[in-house]
């Protein structure tokens, strides 16, 4: 007998390994819903038309559109 213990190959530290295993599968099941429950960004409007309208803001500070043009851009953006 080698030493009559009953631990095996992995020793007294068979449930170190044995907690990082389930640490390891919770963390992936985690990951997995979160990548699969992420939002889509098809439509480029994932973040509600956030960027869309910081692109406009943008166009209509240096003047590449007017009022009017910006006022119709944002309410379709926001709807």
């Amino acid at each position: 007998m080698m030493g009559g213990y009953g631990y095996g190959m992995a020793g007294g530290f068979g449930w170190i390994f044995m907690i990082l295993w389930w640490v390891l599968i919770v963390v992936g099941i985690v990951a997995l819903v979160k990548w699969v429950g992420a939002p889509s960004d098809a439509g480029g409007r994932s973040d509600g038309g956030g960027k869309a309208l910081d692109i406009l803001k943008e166009r209509y500070a240096r003047g590449d559109i007017d009022d009017q043009e910006f006022q119709k851009r944002k309410r379709d953006l926001t709807q």
